[in-house]
């Protein structure tokens, strides 16, 4: 990842949490930044969720599976 489009930012986190969350040879910001993600990548999960049933789909599942 560049530095493009990045923003600095400073976090107090409890250093027992830190340590448990850190591998060996990761970094801090390897590991903040892999949180952050998946911590986007929950909600926008649960953002789709908030769709279940009611989508119309115009192709049925059996349409969908057919190669």
């Amino acid at each position: 990842m560049g530095r493009q489009n990045t923003r600095k930012i400073t976090v107090e986190v409890p250093v027992d949490v830190l340590e448990r969350a850190t591998g060996e040879g990761e970094g801090i910001t390897d590991v903040v930044r892999k949180a952050l993600e998946l911590r986007a990548n929950h909600l926008a999960w649960q953002r789709l969720g908030r769709w279940a049933g009611k989508v119309k789909w115009s192709v049925s599942l059996a349409e969908l599976r057919k190669d």
